[in-house]
């Protein structure tokens, strides 16, 4: 994988892995993009639009929750 700069590298790992919901992951992405040259700025940018992506899903999956429980018990 070359074509992409560590920079850059960085960036996708840290959206996957707020994507994923891996604190490993992040405690580990964090430092590596520091050393990849992002700033603090850019790094809690990166955190900020991965956090807005997932939480598309994440409120899919609770309004199918509600509508669900809304729903009342099978066969009543």
């Amino acid at each position: 994988m070359t074509q992409l700069s560590a920079r850059d590298r960085e960036l996708v790992s840290l959206g996957a892995a707020l994507a994923s919901n891996c604190v490993p992951c992040i405690e580990y992405h964090i430092p590596q993009a520091r050393t990849a040259g992002l700033d603090e700025a850019e790094i809690a940018e990166a955190i900020a639009i991965a956090d807005r992506v997932r939480q598309v899903p994440a409120g899919k999956v609770l309004d199918a929750a509600n509508k669900l429980m809304r729903a009342g018990p099978a066969g009543s």
